[in-house]
C-alpha cells in the first residue's frame, strides 16, 4: 500500500488505464482520486493546481512532486518496486522494450487518439488533450484509422517472432499495445482475423488480473 501517494485517474479513459495496469502488475495499491473528464473537471482550477497540463494520469508523491505522464509514472514505480521488472533487466532487453513501447505509443495509441478526437461528436473543439481547445480535422481521423490498421500488422508480425512485444517477458510495451487494441473498439476497429498472433496475445493479456482494473 502506498498511502502517502495519490493517483489521479479517470476510470473510462485509456491513458490512465495504462498506469492502472502497471500499478496492478507491480502489486501496488495507491489511494485514487477520480477526475471526471466528461464534465471537464480536468480543466478546473482545482486540478490545474495539481497538473497544469490538465491530463490524467497523474501521481502525487509524498514530497508533493506530481508526475503527470505515463512515462514518468512508470519510471518512478519501476525504480521503487523493481520486481516484477516491466521495463527490462539487461541493457538489450531494456532497449528493446523501450523501442516497442515507443512504437505502440506513436503508431498505435496516438493514432487511436487522432481517430477518436477528430471524429466523435463529444470531442468537438477538443481534438487534443490539455488546457487549449483545438478544432477537429476529419482527415486526421481517417489517417488515424489507417495508422491503427498498420500498427496491428506490425504488432502481429512481431508476435509471430516472440511471445511478447519486448521479447520473452511481459512488459510496459505490452501494456501500451493492449490498451491500443481495447481503445480501438471505441471506433469499431479490431485486429483482422488473419492476425492470429495478435489476437491470441490480446486474449492472453485480457485474462490477466491486471486487465480488469
Amino acid at each position: 500500500m502506498m498511502d502517502d501517494h495519490i493517483f489521479y485517474d479517470c476510470a473510462t479513459a485509456p491513458s490512465p488505464r495504462r498506469a492502472r495496469i502497471f500499478i496492478a502488475e507491480k502489486g501496488l495499491e495507491v489511494p485514487t482520486i477520480q477526475i471526471d473528464l466528461r464534465s471537464g473537471e480536468q480543466l478546473g482550477e482545482a486540478f490545474r493546481a495539481v497538473n497544469p497540463r490538465c491530463t490524467v494520469p497523474a501521481l502525487k508523491l509524498p514530497d508533493g512532486t506530481v508526475l503527470g505522464d505515463n512515462a514518468s509514472i512508470a519510471r518512478y514505480l519501476e525504480e521503487i518496486r523493481p520486481k516484477p521488472a516491466l521495463m527490462g533487466i539487461t541493457p538489450v532487453e531494456k532497449a528493446r522494450i523501450a523501442e516497442w513501447n515507443a512504437i505502440a505509443e506513436f503508431d498505435g495509441l496516438l493514432a487511436m487518439a487522432e481517430t477518436v478526437r477528430n471524429s466523435l461528436k463529444g470531442m468537438k473543439g477538443r481534438a487534443l488533450t490539455g488546457p487549449k481547445n483545438y478544432d477537429q480535422i476529419p482527415a486526421l481521423a481517417e489517417r488515424g484509422r489507417a495508422r491503427v490498421a498498420h500498427f496491428f500488422e506490425t504488432a502481429d508480425r512481431r508476435l509471430n517472432e516472440a511471445p511478447y512485444l519486448g521479447g520473452d517477458h511481459y512488459s510496459i510495451a505490452d501494456i501500451t499495445a493492449f490498451v491500443v487494441v481495447e481503445f480501438a473498439a471505441w471506433v469499431k476497429l479490431s485486429p483482422d482475423e488473419s492476425q492470429s498472433a495478435l489476437i491470441e496475445w490480446h486474449q492472453a493479456l485480457a485474462a490477466r488480473p491486471s486487465a480488469k482494473v
